[in-house]
């Protein structure tokens, strides 16, 4: 699934494409992804002018000059695809702009959605108001607030999104990692000094994972179909039975459903 790094080199690059430029066509090719589409979707955004591009979590925002944001999630394989030479398969929404560009949201497995929400309303709107505060604003001592009393693996709490909005699995594997942290440890018994060494390796993974365009895993590509190659990097993630940097062996167990890599060696 396209992470946070993922949605934000995303945003960039299509910021590249279609900010200050006015829409003069969309087509739906089916009414629906995850839910249906709105109906007045071409109505509202052709002729609209785009006026920004900006990431909440792992939700892309298009913003245009008659109040409308176009929210997009890219699911478990959304991409957008810039300039396409032919329409894919799996084109289900097409965006061409006055000079001639083309954008097309391609999602094989449609568990994406696009949305069109008044952009003064945006902060109100369910799926946007439910969220917690972005992990690269988040502060060691209000995480340690927002996991106050919970019993909860610290693993699963990070992934809560009205606990920190945007964090995904890899990157809080390779997070607690760093921090040295456990990922079983129960959310609430976490000290202050050790969130002040675990929201620091938040931060980090994630500028680096966006420094180097997300990651390659599944389908994900920029909009210009370049992969990342910050699994490069990776130090835990998918390496089960391999060595930690420490001399360990990183193990693997699932909680929540999903698979996590962990060093017990160095993890406490």
């Amino acid at each position: 699934m396209p992470e946070l790094p993922e949605v934000e080199t995303t945003v960039r690059g299509l910021a590249r494409v279609i900010e200050g430029r006015r829409i003069a066509s969309v087509e739906a090719r089916r009414p629906d992804l995850r839910r249906a589409l709105p109906e007045d979707l071409g109505q509202r955004l052709t002729g609209a002018r785009v006026i920004g591009l900006r990431r909440r979590a792992k939700y892309g925002l298009i913003d245009t000059d008659r109040g409308d944001t176009l929210v997009f999630h890219l699911g478990m394989s959304g991409h957008w695809r810039i300039d396409p030479s032919e329409t894919a398969k799996h084109d289900h929404f097409i965006i061409e702009t006055g000079e001639g560009r083309r954008l097309a949201l391609n999602d094989a497995r449609r568990f994406g959605s696009l949305d069109l929400v008044r952009t003064e309303e945006l902060d109100e709107w369910p799926a946007i108001k439910a969220l917690g505060p972005e992990p690269l604003e988040i502060d060691a001592r209000e995480l340690k607030r927002r996991l106050g009393g919970r019993k909860a693996a610290i693993k699963l709490l990070l992934l809560d999104q009205r606990i920190v909005a945007g964090l995904g699995n890899i990157y809080v594997c390779e997070a607690l990692h760093r921090a040295g942290i456990h990922p079983t440890r129960a959310g609430g018994s976490v000290s202050l000094a050790r969130l002040e060494r675990l929201v620091p390796a938040i931060h980090d993974v994630l500028a680096e994972a966006i420094a180097a365009g997300g990651s390659t895993l599944r389908d994900f590509a920029a909009p210009d179909g370049e992969l990342g190659y910050f699994p490069k990097s990776f130090a835990v993630y998918d390496r089960e039975g391999q060595r930690c940097a420490c001399g360990g062996t990183v193990k693997r167990i699932v909680q929540g459903g999903r698979s996590t890599f962990y060093c017990p060696a160095c993890q406490r």
